[in-house]
């Protein structure tokens, strides 16, 4: 009998500390995810606010910002330059979070999201790629788009077609 207890004895001390460290690295990938979490509802109180500086402070060198508009492509030079002009009148533009979802590297360095906003444009889907920057999380690489119900989405492409196909062809003329 005795021989039969103590594997069952080894085993529980040899679970139990693995377990203690698995909770440890879930609890420290919650505080990478709230950290994160925190960061974007700055960056878009930020520009609510409009404060250009935080704003940015909260984007990586080499950000890059992808609009509504499919000329939208911005490095984050390029964002600064075309947003500027919204944050001197006192207000960018205001987004909130209704819904977010992070996803964290094992690495702890890199991480995504996807969240649903409240916007003047109506339920917007941002997407992007945090970076961990200088013991920081900061935004480098943004992609907004207006969600558009799929029963409206025949009458949108039919909205849309003459600026796409002029697009279109601009774009890939040689």
């Amino acid at each position: 009998m005795k021989t039969k207890i103590l594997p069952v004895i080894l085993a529980f001390f040899t679970i139990l500390p693995l377990a203690a460290q698995v909770k440890k690295v879930d609890q420290q990938m919650m505080l990478v995810s709230k950290k994160i979490d925190v960061n974007l509802d700055a960056w878009h109180q930020a520009a609510a606010n409009a404060n250009f500086d935080k704003y940015f402070d909260l984007m990586t060198s080499d950000a890059v910002f992808i609009g509504t508009d499919a000329t939208e492509n911005w490095n984050v030079e390029e964002f600064k330059k075309f947003s500027k002009p919204y944050f001197d009148n006192g207000k960018a533009w205001s987004f909130k979070n209704i819904e977010r979802n992070i996803y964290v590297d094992s690495n702890r360095k890199t991480a995504w999201f996807d969240e649903l906003l409240d916007t003047h444009m109506g339920i917007c889907r941002g997407s992007g790629v945090m970076k961990r920057e200088d013991g920081e999380w900061k935004v480098q690489h943004y992609v907004l788009s207006i969600a558009v119900p799929n029963d409206n989405v025949a009458e949108l492409t039919k909205m849309k077609k003459d600026f796409d196909s002029n697009l279109v062809r601009k774009l890939t003329e040689n």
